[in-house]
């Protein structure tokens, strides 16, 4: 005899308005020569998270300065290394835009020790601790210097 099985399905309807103004489905990456960033040397994820509310929630966003901390740096790269010094492996790469500026909306994994370096014309310098977060101004620019280039 052969059993009947009766299955239900049930559906939720999620509203499409998760996100203020494109929120995080905003995609928005900075690149070499590209002016539309703003506000250098500002907390960009104040306004670019979830609780900020406007287009593209970054998940890494900063300023480079030039050496004297005053001048932005323009069209740099960030790199970030699952090692010290450059070692390991490369994982991201974000390019600075020409107002100093550095941003991503994709996906970056801090939970595995990600180590940045800074490269300019003159050379790369690399952060010697890991970071657990994209927020560079959580500590640059606070409690140590501002992030800065050669």
């Amino acid at each position: 005899m052969r059993k009947k099985i009766n299955f239900i399905a049930i559906v939720a309807i999620i509203p499409l308005t998760l996100a203020c103004k494109g929120g995080d489905f905003e995609n928005k990456v900075s690149s070499n020569g590209s002016t539309e960033s703003h506000n250098a040397g500002q907390n960009c994820m104040a306004c670019h998270s979830k609780q900020g509310g406007v287009e593209g929630w970054f998940e890494t966003a900063g300023t480079v300065y030039s050496v004297g901390l005053v001048d932005i740096y323009e069209n740099t790269a960030v790199k970030l290394y699952t090692g010290p010094n450059g070692t390991g492996t490369l994982k991201y790469t974000l390019e600075g835009d020409a107002k100093g500026n550095f941003y991503t909306t994709k996906t970056v994994k801090y939970e595995m020790p990600l180590y940045p370096s800074v490269t300019g014309t003159g050379g790369t310098k690399f952060m010697s601790t890991s970071i657990t977060t994209g927020n560079c101004m959580s500590c640059h620019g606070l409690s140590t210097s501002r992030i800065w280039a050669q």
